[in-house]
């Protein structure tokens, strides 16, 4: 089994501390790094190349949402998915470290066993996101759009395929479920949405889904 790398970002040690022996007490992961701000981060994700990064949104220095943008932008594909950890259900910070690159957010208060198993969603490839806010965070993107979006306008590098699975997609719908209303199979579900993130432009399955509010595509 690949032991799964996990750097840690916060500026409170006795929260890092924690975290770290709810982590390496996994027999398939393991805390590779420890940071207490952005700035730190960004040298220690260089440094450490963890797989995951548990990012906290309001450090000195430089807060989760800019070390998330460097972070990104440093490593670029090959960059570690970035787990926001924050206190609020509804978080306008979490909000913008998703658009920064971020694979979604979990509560800081989330029970332990939520937690690892965000650690290995984000790690596979998967968002995650606090259950309590994701429609109200998705409504927070729509809103903020200057004004509908003509699908046509927006998605022209797709195939008619592509585009209905798109759609599909960011409406929330798991791959079974867009398997059965595209009568496919699950694996050809799986091509066509890594084939719509590459020509997009996107990281994973929520900057999709933001991507759709922000244009009012759904």
């Amino acid at each position: 089994m690949k032991t799964i790398r996990v750097a840690l970002v916060d500026d409170q040690p006795l929260f890092r501390g924690g975290l770290r022996m709810l982590i390496d007490s996994q027999d398939d992961l393991e805390v590779v790094g420890e940071a207490g701000d952005g700035v730190e981060a960004r040298t220690m994700v260089r440094d450490a190349t963890p797989d995951v990064v548990l990012m906290d949104i309001r450090m000195p220095a430089a807060d989760g949402i800019q070390a998330t943008e460097w972070i990104v932008a440093d490593a670029g594909d090959t960059a570690p998915r970035v787990l926001v950890l924050t206190t609020f259900d509804l978080d306008e910070n979490a909000a913008k470290a998703i658009r920064a690159g971020a694979s979604g957010f979990v509560l800081k208060d989330a029970e332990p066993e939520f937690l690892l198993a965000a650690i290995r969603t984000v790690h596979a490839g998967t968002a995650v996101i606090a259950p309590a806010a994701t429609t109200e965070l998705f409504q927070h993107f729509g809103e903020r759009a200057p004004q509908p979006g003509d699908p046509d306008e927006h998605l022209t590098a797709l195939s008619v395929r592509e585009r209905e699975i798109f759609l599909l997609a960011a409406r929330g719908l798991s791959n079974s479920e867009i398997a059965k209303a595209e009568f496919v199979s699950e694996a050809t579900v799986k091509t066509h949405i890594s084939r719509v993130l590459a020509k997009l432009g996107l990281r994973d399955r929520v900057q999709l889904v933001v991507f759709a509010f922000e244009r009012r595509l759904v």
